[in-house]
């Protein structure tokens, strides 16, 4: 059936039987085909029927639909006449979350989470101004989501307009694992209100037709009653903020949903809808997992749901390990995360000591500004983030913890090319932001042996943030240095008085000493060296390059504003005359590719900078 439809509209003519069919047909799509490429496979199994009711009840474009993160648009796009996943979050495939290039019908292509409520403001109050009352905008948002400071801005802000913003919270309980927080508690509440139950067994009762009893319940919701709303929970949490409210809603039966929606759409006003939803539903491997190893998944055998290639071992796993070792030396040491436990390598530290981790759920703001408060009453917090999320904390990393000169670690998993989760998750603009913090010092350990060390070094500062910065993936072997000089690390030399500097920062290292033996070959004496706190500029920098007449600095960041250009100012500041090549990411916005591909795409491969080296040291007067 799936076949069939080409565009939303085709959805219009199916009875229920039909949309019974196509949302089984659906699942199997997702499953056959996420399992080949890897993806974000629970929260779309979990959104199928609401989806289908969204693109029933509303006209999209005409209506706009935002998908808060993005990562369960999987069946938003197979309805939207995408149905060839075979490339899916590869280069030239699929986006993995929505992508304006791929369709009219996507509209926000950020994957970072409790923004749809402030966008759909904003549409809905540019539709008000325009005279486009005929219109609604549609933000659907998880609960996980919700617990986001913006979220709750956006919805103070939208309940004091008329504007037609339909608020969908997709209320799975979860995240990346369980809601946490005074909100979860509240929706965990009417979720499992015993008077809910009982409304609902006396409506099989009395009504025999379902239909007709799920018509008199949203009637009796969206006219004002208060009978249904009474019976199932007391409703102050959205509605003292202006907000009708609709639910909850069973989110896999798509009658109910439709006529949610339908009800909130006609209301031609803020509406919530409260939808509840399994995510993984109807594929057992998912539903009987209670780690959420499904929320994202890389190649696994559909039947088991195992992965097809076990994963090796990686730089958040030397974190946990390291993170343990310390919590178990000093009582002082906590760990933060913003709804990302087990990702960021906090669980077995949770497990151990479970008073001394705090999860603030998707509030990044919050969790920068609280490690502050944690450091001035003692302690030194450990806040384990993907780089790419800190950007949105900025300021509080600047006015609340270095301002105030505090203790407090950042872990920046995931820094770097990411790749195939698109632009917004490649950890590439961390190095450029957070040099101009005053005091900050940054770390970007090459292996698991200084990734160690880094992190035991920075939870030993209590009077200025550290950071420590690695990258997504395995590990690979340690690289020794074979000198030192000051805080800069030699890891290969050929030839005596190198003319050639090659300098790897963090994961770059093994490109840096990969680049320096094809130079080499080519007759000219080079040295491949790195550090591991490569900010403030390193002790030793400008000794190491004062004979050099070329010196090459390769990072996962910024080329232009990184700290490749940092160290060139501190060496031509001490009068170093060499002339500096600085190799990394490019300004842009990276679309979603292999990491791979992305190195060689961005000139970061060892051949390509081996050839620029080259190709200057020729033209050079004094080329050999």
């Amino acid at each position: 059936m799936l076949e069939r439809i080409t565009s939303p509209q085709d959805l219009q003519g199916l009875d229920s039987q039909e949309l019974t069919e196509l949302a089984a047909e659906i699942r199997e799509v997702l499953v056959d085909s996420v399992s080949r490429t890897g993806g974000h496979l629970g929260p779309n199994l979990g959104v199928v029927e609401l989806t289908l009711g969204l693109h029933r009840v509303f006209e999209s474009p005409k209506d706009t639909l935002v998908f808060d993160t993005g990562h369960q648009s999987y069946v938003h796009k197979l309805l939207t006449g995408r149905q060839d996943f075979s490339g899916l979050r590869s280069r030239g495939g699929l986006a993995g979350y929505p992508q304006r290039s791929e369709s009219e019908h996507d509209v926000v292509e950020n994957s970072h989470a409790s923004t749809s409520l402030s966008w759909a403001a904003g549409i809905a109050r540019g539709n008000t101004l325009r005279g486009q009352t005929d219109r609604s905008a549609v933000a659907i948002i998880g609960d996980g989501a919700l617990t986001g400071g913006m979220a709750w801005e956006a919805l103070n802000s939208i309940s004091a307009t008329n504007d037609r913003v339909v608020i969908v919270v997709n209320d799975n309980g979860r995240s990346y694992a369980p809601t946490i927080g005074g909100l979860a508690r509240r929706l965990d509440g009417i979720r499992t209100d015993p008077r809910y139950e009982q409304f609902l067994g006396w409506g099989k009762r009395t009504f025999k037709d379902r239909g007709a009893f799920r018509t008199f319940a949203y009637k009796t919701v969206m006219h004002g009653k208060r009978a249904l709303k009474g019976l199932i929970t007391e409703q102050g949490m959205f509605e003292d903020l202006g907000l009708k409210y609709v639910g909850p809603v069973d989110g896999h039966d798509l009658e109910q949903v439709e006529a949610a929606l339908t009800h909130a759409r006609d209301f031609r006003g803020p509406v919530l809808v409260h939808v509840l939803t399994e995510k993984g539903r109807g594929y057992s491997p998912a539903e009987e997992d209670v780690a959420d190893r499904f929320h994202a998944v890389g190649k696994i055998h559909p039947e088991t749901g195992l992965p097809v290639q076990p994963s090796r071992f990686g730089w958040t796993k030397v974190f946990a390990e390291e993170m343990l070792q310390v919590g178990r030396e000093r009582e002082d040491v906590v760990g933060i995360t913003a709804a990302m436990l087990a990702p960021v390598g906090l669980q077995p530290f949770a497990e151990e000591f479970p008073d001394r981790v705090i999860d603030v759920g998707i509030a990044e703001q919050h969790a920068v500004t609280s490690a502050a408060g944690l450091s001035f009453a003692g302690l030194h917090p450990v806040f384990a983030v993907y780089a790419t999320f800190l950007n949105r904390a900025f300021d509080q990393v600047l006015l609340d913890v270095a301002l105030h000169g505090a203790g407090v670690t950042f872990m920046l998993d995931r820094a770097g090319i990411t790749g195939d989760d698109g632009p917004s998750h490649n950890g590439m603009w961390d190095m450029a932001l957070l040099r101009h913090v005053p005091g900050l010092q940054i770390a970007a350990p090459r292996d698991a042996a200084t990734l160690r060390a880094a992190f035991r070094d920075a939870v030993a500062v209590d009077d200025a943030p550290t950071v420590v910065r690695y990258p997504k993936g395995p590990v690979g072997d340690d690289l020794p240095a074979v000198r030192v000089v000051g805080a800069m690390e030699v890891l290969a030399e050929h030839g005596e008085s190198a003319r050639v500097a090659v300098l790897g920062l963090g994961p770059m290292a093994s490109t840096a000493v990969e680049a320096a033996e094809k130079i080499a070959a080519d007759g000219h004496s080079v040295v491949a060296a790195t550090a591991t706190w490569v900010h403030p500029v390193p002790e030793g920098l400008v000794e190491l390059v004062s004979e050099c007449d070329w010196v090459v600095t390769i990072e996962d960041g910024l080329a232009d504003a990184g700290l490749g250009q940092e160290w060139a100012v501190a060496a031509r500041e001490a009068r170093n005359s060499a002339e500096w090549l600085h190799r990394g990411v490019p300004r842009e916005f990276l679309q979603h590719a292999s990491r791979a591909q992305i190195v060689e795409a961005s000139g970061l491969d060892a051949s390509a900078i081996a050839d620029a080296v080259l190709e200057r040291l020729s033209d050079a007067p004094s080329a050999s």
